[in-house]
């Protein structure tokens, strides 16, 4: 039996909704299905858009699986019909959309992956805020904690991906029309999310973002096997460290260290240390947060070490040095609590240890005021 092709994926991508992805997604589809293109649809968000719903007509949807859950009935994409039907491309909206419990898969982006592994073309829209390693940034931008991501790896696989842009007068006067959501929401919008300070912000966090990809990808595809290599010697020297710990904020000090890692094309090790003496055993509560974060650098797809020592410091140094670490990334409140992240004495430590490495003591920001 032949092996079946990878499907590609077109990755639409805005900074917020109603800029228009989802719409142009089905513009492509109905411009693939009149070049002789087997289309379907997935999965298809109306939020009520009466435009973008019509974009639909003349394109096959294939009905919604449903799923019954806590007393209650839901529906969501039928991977499995989507299979079974094997169309040649596949429209599916919401690429970073949790799925409900009890479906196969956590996570749409998986669904779309099985359907890729099936030889099936998709096309699909996320918003920029949805990125996992910019979840930080997004926290500061807009005050609020996204919680569906899409790792960053999954993005990068993309074969193509297109900026959906539009300038944030544009958006807020599709909003004030009632184009986006209903008439009674439009004004709590405005005074939340839709702040023309946030959207200016998060467009330029999107277009930033798609710019870097792209070209990241023109150095990558066009320029050659040769050139690509120099590119790539430039940073081959740089390698990211950074300290595991129970504190919560070791999740943000992942995302950070990863976006650093990525554009410098660097390898990053995420360590925890694990003391050896009985009496300075972690307590489970930490241990089991420590296994959290490590699990979170994981799926970030992170190398992850547990070292064994009682000394914190000269253990995570001492592997630096092994392994030629240029960087190391540590955490620090923004405010001084009155129990540290790391304690002082640790980090002064560490940086007397490894004068021979950058320490980027990385802080939390607050969201922006108003």
């Amino acid at each position: 039996m032949s092996e079946t092709h990878r499907g590609k994926l077109k990755l639409y991508i805005g900074y917020a909704a109603g800029v228009g992805k989802t719409y142009k997604m089905l513009e492509e589809a109905m411009a693939q299905k009149l070049q002789g293109i087997d289309v379907v649809i997935g999965y298809f968000e109306p939020h009520g858009r009466k435009d973008t719903i019509e974009k639909t007509e003349g394109l096959e949807i294939i009905p919604r699986a449903i799923i019954p859950y806590r007393g209650s009935v839901f529906e969501d994409m039928d991977t499995d019909a989507i299979l079974a039907r094997r169309p040649q491309l596949c429209l599916v909206d919401e690429f970073a959309h949790t799925n409900v419990p009890g479906s196969p898969r956590a996570k749409r982006w998986e669904d779309i992956e099985i359907l890729r592994n099936a030889g099936i073309d998709v096309l699909t829209t996320m918003n920029i805020q949805h990125l996992e390693s910019l979840n930080d940034q997004v926290w500061q931008i807009t005050g609020i904690r996204v919680r569906e991501t899409v790792p960053d790896w999954v993005l990068q696989q993309a074969d193509d991906i297109v900026i959906i842009d539009l300038s944030p007068r544009a958006l807020i006067h599709r909003l004030e029309r009632g184009v986006i959501y209903d008439r009674e929401k439009v004004e709590r919008a405005l005074q939340n999310f839709f702040r023309e300070s946030t959207l200016v912000a998060l467009r330029e966090l999107a277009l930033r973002e798609t710019a870097h990809e792209i070209e990241h990808r023109v150095i990558k595809y066009e320029v050659g096997p040769e050139p690509e290599k120099l590119y790539r010697d430039q940073s081959k020297n740089h390698k990211i460290l950074l300290l595991v710990t129970e504190n919560p904020k070791t999740a943000m000090l992942i995302r950070r260290a990863k976006r650093v890692s990525d554009y410098l094309e660097a390898e990053c090790f995420a360590v925890a240390v694990n003391p050896e003496t009985k009496s300075r055993r972690l307590a489970d509560a930490d241990r089991e947060a420590i296994a959290r974060h490590l699990n979170f650098a994981r799926n970030m797809r992170i190398e992850t070490r547990i070292l064994n020592g009682d000394d914190v410091a000269q253990t995570l140094v001492d592997f630096a040095r092994r392994n030629q670490i240029t960087q190391i990334f540590l955490s620090r409140n923004r405010e001084r609590p009155a129990i540290p992240l790391l304690p002082e004495g640790l980090l002064q430590k560490i940086v007397r240890l490894a004068k021979d490495m950058q320490i980027v003591i990385v802080s939390e920001r607050q969201p922006m005021a108003d």
